[in-house]
């Protein structure tokens, strides 16, 4: 690959990587929720998640979806599904109580197994490799997955970070809960793209 077609690459990974989607905003309000330290499993989960998932889907696995259409239509099902639990776990982060447990945030394998059924993700990896690694196959996909993984931590890290930032001003039990709600509509709005063709 040439300087300029990796250039190519890394600008893709930045764009798709730092622009909103499921990924960032669940890290947004995890970051104002749990803080950066609670929330490291969830972004080095996003992160390899993806990377794994360029590796496999570059080696043929997105092929499976074109030959098998019932295996698209349960994609589709465990994605909706999926990011209805996701909004309603969001939704209903309020502050605890005082003296109360505190709620957990997403873990590493949540996180990672959720790249499979997140819309974005899926048109991000086909994009990329269908551009930027045509016919190579396994090594380009590696490739891709090496760019896209120097790019996406530190991307998903800044949506961390602004939610930590938030945490002052969310300090109030009233607005942390008006922020985790909010959040959780804007996370349903990113079913959009998967249930407008339907």
């Amino acid at each position: 690959m040439t300087m300029e077609a990796l250039a190519a690459l890394a600008a893709f990974a930045l764009v798709t990587s730092i622009t909103p989607g499921p990924n960032n905003l669940m890290l947004m309000a995890s970051g104002a929720n749990f803080g950066l330290r609670r929330t490291l499993p969830h972004m080095l989960g996003v992160a390899l998640g993806f990377m794994l998932m360029l590796l496999l889907v570059g080696s043929g696995l997105a092929g499976l979806f074109q030959r098998v259409p019932l295996a698209r239509a349960a994609m589709l099902a465990l994605s909706v599904t999926f990011l209805l639990y996701l909004a309603w776990k969001v939704a209903t982060a309020a502050p605890p109580e005082p003296g109360a447990p505190r709620g957990r945030p997403i873990t590493f394998l949540q996180a990672a197994a959720f790249q499979w059924v997140n819309p974005k993700a899926w048109a991000m990896a086909l994009t990329a490799l269908t551009v930027h690694a045509p016919g190579n196959g396994p090594l380009g996909a590696a490739l891709v997955a090496v760019v896209f993984g120097a790019v996406n931590l530190p991307a998903v890290g800044s949506w961390t970070l602004l939610g930590t930032r938030m945490q002052r001003f969310l300090a109030t039990p009233a607005r942390l809960r008006v922020f985790n709600r909010t959040m959780a509509v804007l996370l349903l709005t990113t079913l959009y793209p998967l249930l407008a063709p339907l």
